[in-house]
């Protein structure tokens, strides 16, 4: 089974590279993003880590000097009845709030991990630090108790803090770790992808180069074969899609069409050739037809002419031969340039056609009378099928019609020896049929095709061996167009033929007007 076409056009090639390319690019930019955001988030790492250091410093430092200044002032208490002033107590209770503070900015810093850590040493700084405000509030109190914390408090204060920070400390290193990783791994995906990005681009490239480059030197194969000559050539137009298809489709259908074309002209021309070779072969008939009976006429005429110029008695009977042949070569001679005149007048448009009322079967009669010598002439017989109601009446040209006849029966007689020339007519409703048969030489198909064009014959050597131009049938046939009827034929080789003629009793539709 002969499979489907796969190949993409020239443009979806185009638009799929293209969108490969975008593709790898934009992998490389989302790459080169999550390597950025992981050294942003680096960078927030270190920083929360620094904080987180810097804070827990700070509340051991603070929490150290809160204690030292609590056990100097315990000292002092037990001492001396010194009170503390106003002023240096909200000074310690403001140094204890700064500690709490501290104490929650370092809790906004703790993250899930590090938060029980964080509680532990709230609760134990809380109470600590608790401890100490009691001890400020009742320290100028006589009869208040004076304690002071019991180092184990401050020590696991101490000790929480310290977790916290290794702790801290510890999810540092190993969240820079895993960031520094993932800096690492983004920084060879993006070395990697751009690396692999301009070699798929490339390879694309040269994919679509060769691709687009097989295509084109298709057409230029094909577009060479044609500039040469050979326009049978064609370009396999299955092998590419789109735009490359359609220009290879346009290019077979422009080699088909100057095939065509090429063609035409050679037929033209080979047409003109044989058109100018049956004028030349007309001319060379015409020129003997004419010499015939000019040479009759001349021949003859200069006979009497010294038959005349003898002295004594003048043989009569010889003179009105001579006469008589004078006269047909010059009737002769007349029908030869009446035909060419006929002619002249069908091609250039200005033949008449005179319309009156006649009767066809008298006329038909006339004809054959005035041309029974031509039946003698081959021994031929002439058998008459007439319509027994003489009295037809036809509104046409009779002296197109009495042509016709006289070019048929004229033309069965050349053709025709030792036998039987057929004519008939008769009515069919509007319609007057007319036929000329005969048992002559006949024609085969070939030949009936062109007996009816101008300056044709069956065979190139019937006007030697019959005589004639080639234009009687020709006349026929435009005689037979101009009055509204058609002419067929019916022939065979050595079984005759038979020219039945179809014209219409009335005006025919279409005739030209006189010029």
């Amino acid at each position: 089974m002969k499979l489907k076409n796969k190949s993409l056009s020239l443009r979806a090639r185009l638009y799929l590279f293209s969108v490969a390319i975008l593709t790898l690019f934009a992998i490389n930019v989302a790459t080169h993003l999550w390597g950025s955001f992981a050294r942003s988030e680096s960078l927030v790492a270190y920083r929360d880590a620094a904080d987180a250091a810097q804070l827990i410093n700070d509340l051991e430092q603070g929490l150290e000097a809160a204690r030292q200044q609590v056990l100097v002032l315990a000292t002092l208490r037990e001492t001396t009845d010194e009170p503390l002033d106003k002023a240096e107590r909200d000074t310690a209770m403001a140094d204890l709030d700064a500690l709490r503070q501290r104490l929650g900015r370092l809790g906004a810093l703790a993250g899930e991990t590090t938060d029980d850590y964080y509680r532990r040493l709230f609760n134990s700084a809380a109470a600590l630090l608790g401890d100490w405000e009691e001890f400020y509030s009742n320290y100028n109190r006589i009869n208040a108790p004076q304690s002071v914390e019991s180092p184990i408090r401050y020590n696991d204060t101490r000790q929480k803090l310290e977790e916290l920070d290794q702790r801290q400390e510890f999810l540092a290193i190993q969240r820079s770790s895993t960031i520094d990783g993932t800096i690492r791994l983004t920084d060879r995906i993006t070395v990697i992808g751009f690396v692999t990005t301009i070699a798929v681009t490339m390879l694309l490239v040269i994919l679509l180069i060769r691709s687009a480059n097989s295509s084109l030197l298709r057409l230029k194969t094909g577009v060479q074969r044609f500039g040469s000559g050979d326009l049978s050539y064609r370009i396999d137009e299955n092998r590419d899609a789109g735009e490359i298809q359609d220009l290879a489709r346009t290019f077979n259908d422009m080699s088909g069409k100057l095939a065509k074309a090429i063609d035409e002209v050679n037929s033209a021309k080979a047409d003109a050739d044989a058109a100018n070779a049956a004028k030349s072969m007309f001319l060379a008939n015409v020129s003997h037809e004419l010499r015939t009976p000019l040479n009759a006429i001349i021949g003859y005429s200069e006979m009497l002419q010294d038959e005349l110029g003898d002295p004594g008695e003048v043989d009569r009977d010889q003179v009105q031969h001579d006469l008589g042949t004078i006269i047909v070569s010059g009737r002769q001679l007349l029908g030869l340039i009446n035909e060419i005149l006929d002619l002249s007048k069908i091609e250039t448009g200005k033949m008449q056609v005179n319309l009156e009322d006649f009767l066809p079967v008298p006329l038909v009669v006339q004809v054959c009378d005035a041309l029974s010598p031509l039946l003698s002439q081959r021994n031929n017989r002439l058998e008459l099928d007439l319509a027994e109601d003489g009295e037809i009446s036809m509104f046409s040209d009779a002296g197109k019609l009495q042509q016709i006849v006289t070019n048929l029966f004229s033309n069965a007689c050349k053709f025709t020896e030792n036998g039987v020339i057929s004519v008939s007519a008769w009515a069919d409703n509007d319609w007057l049929l007319m036929s000329v048969t005969d048992d002559g030489i006949g024609m085969t198909a070939e030949q009936q095709g062109r007996v009816f064009e101008t300056f044709e014959q069956a065979e190139v050597t019937t006007g030697t061996q019959y005589g004639g131009t080639g234009l009687g049938l020709a006349i026929v046939r435009d005689f037979c167009v101009m009055l509204g009827g058609e002419i067929t034929l019916k022939s065979a080789p050595g079984e005759g033929s038979c020219f039945t003629v179809r014209l219409p009793l009335t005006a025919p539709a279409s005739a030209p007007e006189a010029a």
